[in-house]
């Protein structure tokens, strides 16, 4: 594929955001998608972010954490004014967004779901994260991310 395609690129194209798209070859052998992107980009993989679907009393919701940690889900619940969290059933995901497990991206979802972004992300003046498929990451400013998707910043790594 050419590198383009997907609602998350489309999505950026036309709010004309600033960003830059990088492909690498997905290895399905490999155990973390997000951890392969930073090894295959050599970015430092505290700047890789992956996108985590839960379910925050009954209603779908998206965590935007570091590959090196995990979705704090009592955190990402107190951020969206919820009681409880658990991660979403994968079908329930890949319904809501429109992706793939692996290639979910925060942007340009088939339903947009509330979005709480790690407040790490504020440390890095450019953030990568999925541009909706497996071996295609998207890097950007987090204030972009946060824009786009009507998010907000809150610690929810754990």
């Amino acid at each position: 594929m050419a590198g383009r395609g997907t609602p998350a690129t489309a999505l950026l194209d036309k709010q004309k955001v600033a960003h830059t798209l990088h492909a690498y070859e997905h290895d399905p052998r490999h155990e973390s998608y997000g951890l392969e992107a930073a090894e295959a980009l050599g970015v430092p993989p505290g700047r890789v972010f992956k996108t985590l679907v839960a379910d925050v009393d009954g209603k779908l919701a998206v965590g935007v954490v570091p590959v090196t940690g995990q979705l704090d889900l009592k955190a990402l619940a107190a951020a969206l004014g919820g009681k409880k969290a658990k991660m979403a059933e994968v079908a329930a995901a890949e319904r809501a967004t429109g992706y793939v497990a692996g290639g979910i991206s925060p942007l340009g979802q088939k339903k947009r779901l509330p979005l709480v972004l790690d407040a790490s992300a504020e440390g890095f003046d450019t953030v990568y994260c999925s541009a909706g498929r497996r071996g295609l990451e998207v890097e950007l400013a987090p204030a972009d991310l946060l824009q786009l998707t009507g998010g907000v910043v809150a610690p929810i790594s754990a």
